[in-house]
């Protein structure tokens, strides 16, 4: 029986995989092209030259060097990059101070800049060789003509084209909910690529129409008297250029967000013995933020979540529980390092609103602060991970067979750390979650009267007005995951913890309040008994 990879071969797999696919799609886009497009303008076109053969090797060294640059930039979630003042401020550093005096986030932004950078240069180099090379033997103009016309236009599309993925965040993978087949998975995204190609294009065209407008004037005389013949040209070879840059950030996207099964393959021995050893040294070993890491909880959620691999989740439930603690505390990791993260960030928005609510600062300025927004860079992994470790928790009421998950003590620890997040999110959506206690909730005639403090209402505030800010769908939806996952567990085990609460055992039973993250055990118990009467919303 074969094995599978080692993790570290995994990601350098899909990339040559990727590599070789965008090649192919790449050269059938240029021969389709010439063939059909811009036949009309080329002498001899159905008959294969040196030229053409040489046009078409071009081409695809240039879509090579884009793909390389896009694998560069790509992430599973988005980067902060350094601003040139940040970028300025730290050369300076570095000469006069050393290397002692930059910190690592400083490294980090300034390594994503520098990708950027790289893939903006690339994608106007690509641009201008990729439409020159296309379109060349169908332009009835000088070389230098050639050159100065479409070639300049060509790098400024290609400048137009590397913006516009940054800003719009195009080189940040998003994985599929639902998962399916690469080839059906690339298909759906056909129809989409060329819509897309056609608008990029003919903006494209009509900003570098105004480029030639700057033109000296022997230039614009030679543009004058090939009118339609060379705007066409360069249209149909823009268009192809970016058909092939849309296909390869569709191909790239399709490819490195396939699920990958952590596990050995059926009938060799490992599955009987160490089922799980591959998926956990991803989980432990992977580089934080890393693709590796990412396809490693995907793996896991789907896992612990679906019954269509019930062997790989029964191996968790092994009778000496090591399998099962590496697990949870696999999933409890980053739940636990976004809330603390998180709770920072929410301090310090409290402590500016409090000194700049006399002054003319707006709340918007200070809930979204960086603290905040990268807080909720991790959005899917958080998400995995709360699916992942609930399900895991509803299982084990069934499945476990040696009461690993009650020994090690893992309901409490869940619940509590699941709690903690929802608490610490809710508060950053500007969420009432004062403690509540009998005396002051209900009022004479037994009306529920709410407290909130000034800072809160200015933050809750600031979020309603910020609907379209980077941090508020995803709030809402990892909040939504959150009380999905807590209901779960709730659900499978109401029997129990409605008897721990009818005897007064409920926080020592079913919460951890020893390290908790953020919140109360006051506030936790409160809202662990909103969920227990499914009044929590």
């Amino acid at each position: 029986m074969s094995q599978p990879p080692p993790p570290s071969d995994i990601v350098k797999n899909r990339f040559l995989s990727f590599l070789i696919w965008q090649s192919i799609q790449s050269a059938a886009i240029f021969i389709l092209t010439k063939a059909l497009l811009l036949s009309p303008f080329t002498p001899k076109p159905y008959f294969p030259s040196l030229l053409g053969c040489v046009s078409l090797l071009g081409f695809l060294i240039s879509m090579l060097f884009f793909s390389i640059s896009v694998q560069l930039n790509a992430t599973p979630q988005f980067r902060r990059h350094a601003s040139p003042p940040e970028l300025a401020l730290g050369i300076v550093r570095l000469v006069f101070s050393g290397s002692s005096s930059i910190d690592e986030g400083f490294v980090h932004r300034a390594r994503s800049s520098l990708c950027i950078l790289v893939l903006i240069s690339v994608s106007s180099v690509s641009g201008f060789a990729a439409v020159v090379l296309i379109a060349g033997s169908s332009y009835s103009g000088s070389f230098s003509g050639l050159i100065s016309s479409l070639g300049q236009r060509s790098v400024f599309a290609g400048l137009l084209y590397g913006f516009y993925c940054v800003f719009s965040q195009r080189l940040v993978l998003d994985f599929p909910i639902v998962q399916r087949p690469p080839f059906f998975s690339y298909k759906m995204g056909l129809l989409s690529a060329v819509r897309q190609a056609l608008k990029l294009s003919a903006a494209s065209f009509i900003f570098s129409a105004l480029f030639v407008v700057l033109l000296p004037n022997q230039r614009k005389s030679s543009v004058a008297r090939q009118y339609f013949s060379e705007h066409f040209i360069f249209y149909i070879g823009n268009f192809a250029v970016f058909l092939s840059w849309e296909l390869i950030l569709h191909l790239h996207k399709v490819l490195h967000t396939k699920r990958f099964v952590f596990a050995p393959s059926k009938g060799s021995a490992a599955v009987e013995t160490n089922p799980s050893d591959s998926l956990l040294a991803a989980l432990e070993g992977s580089h934080p933020r890393s693709l590796l890491q990412y396809l490693a909880y995907l793996d896991l959620c789907m896992v612990c979540g679906s019954n269509i691999e019930p062997w790989r989740r029964a191996a968790f439930f092994e009778e000496t529980g090591e399998t099962y603690k590496r697990v949870v505390a696999a999933c409890m990791r980053p739940l636990e390092q976004f809330a603390s993260k998180l709770a920072e960030g929410l301090t310090s928005s409290t402590e500016n609103v409090n000194k700049l609510s006399h002054q003319l600062s707006s709340p918007n300025e200070i809930i979204h602060s960086s603290e905040i927004l990268e807080s909720f860079g991790n959005f899917q992994l958080y998400a995995w991970c709360a699916q992942a470790v609930a399900s895991l928790e509803v299982h084990s009421h069934k499945e476990d067979r040696f009461g690993v998950a009650q020994l090690s003590g893992s309901h409490a620890m869940v619940l509590s750390t699941l709690l903690s997040c929802l608490v610490a999110v809710e508060t950053s959506m500007g969420k009432k979650i004062n403690l509540q206690s009998p005396n002051h909730i209900l009022g004479p005639a037994g009306i529920k009267w709410a407290t909130n403090s000034t800072a809160r209402r200015e933050i809750a505030t600031a979020m309603n007005k910020k609907r379209g800010s980077p941090s508020h769908s995803k709030s809402y939806a990892l909040a939504d995951v959150l009380k999905v996952s807590i209901y779960s567990i709730v659900s499978e085990f109401l029997q129990e913890m409605r008897a721990s609460a009818k005897i007064g055992a409920l926080e020592k039973d079913w919460l951890n309040n020893t390290n908790l993250v953020y919140g109360s055990a006051e506030l936790l118990v409160q809202k662990l008994d909103f969920f227990l009467n499914f009044q929590a919303s």
